[in-house]
């Protein structure tokens, strides 16, 4: 949690800490990414239990039971997961389209790092007036802007190639994140049951 605050705040030099320390994917997933993950959604589901979620249409509160409150934090964890994995494999193909060789170790520990911030603003969901599209947008733009300095410390991508990357790569984060907050609002909202 403090390096997805320090990505937020000193991104620079965070970025060059996280390149020198060259760990490894295993390390970044359990001992960043996994806890950073569990402490969002833990977040957000005593927020959920414990004052409800506000429903705008009705302008009512309305109680989440403990089976829908496990059931969605199970789908957030997985859409988690999903967005990281995928978005590395994702990034990973579309560095190869600018000519470069990378490996999924370093897209998944760029990918992971540049999406801390999201998760931890997803903590703010645990209030029940927050809007879970207002978060997601604080921190996916967060997020991107984690990625402009992560891009070129990480993958080191040729000069005139750089930028290019990281649009795409920007774009890639905004979809795909922006569909995994979909799927688990519908699971929310009870709309879609995957069980």
């Amino acid at each position: 949690m403090i390096k997805a605050l320090l990505l937020i705040f000193e991104p620079g030099m965070t970025w060059d800490k996280i390149v020198l320390a060259k760990r490894s994917v295993s390390f970044v997933l359990f001992a960043y990414l996994l806890p950073l993950i569990i402490l969002s959604i833990a977040g957000e589901l005593f927020g959920l239990l414990y004052w409800g979620r506000h429903q705008e249409i009705v302008g009512e509160m309305r109680r989440i039971s403990t089976n829908m409150a496990i059931y969605y934090g199970s789908a957030q964890f997985v859409m988690s997961l999903a967005l990281v994995f995928g978005g590395a494999k994702l990034l990973k193909s579309f560095a190869g389209t600018f000519h470069t060789r990378h490996s999924y170790g370093q897209c998944f520990i760029l990918v992971a790092y540049t999406l801390g911030p999201l998760f931890l603003v997803r903590l703010l969901d645990a209030f029940p007036f927050m809007n879970p599209w207002a978060t997601f947008a604080i921190g996916i733009i967060l997020s991107v802007a984690v990625l402009y300095n992560g891009i070129p410390r990480m993958l080191e991508p040729d000069p005139p190639h750089a930028f290019g990357l990281y649009i795409t790569s920007a774009m890639l984060l905004i979809i795909i994140g922006g569909l995994g907050r979909f799927l688990t609002t519908l699971v929310l909202d009870g709309k879609l049951n995957l069980h």
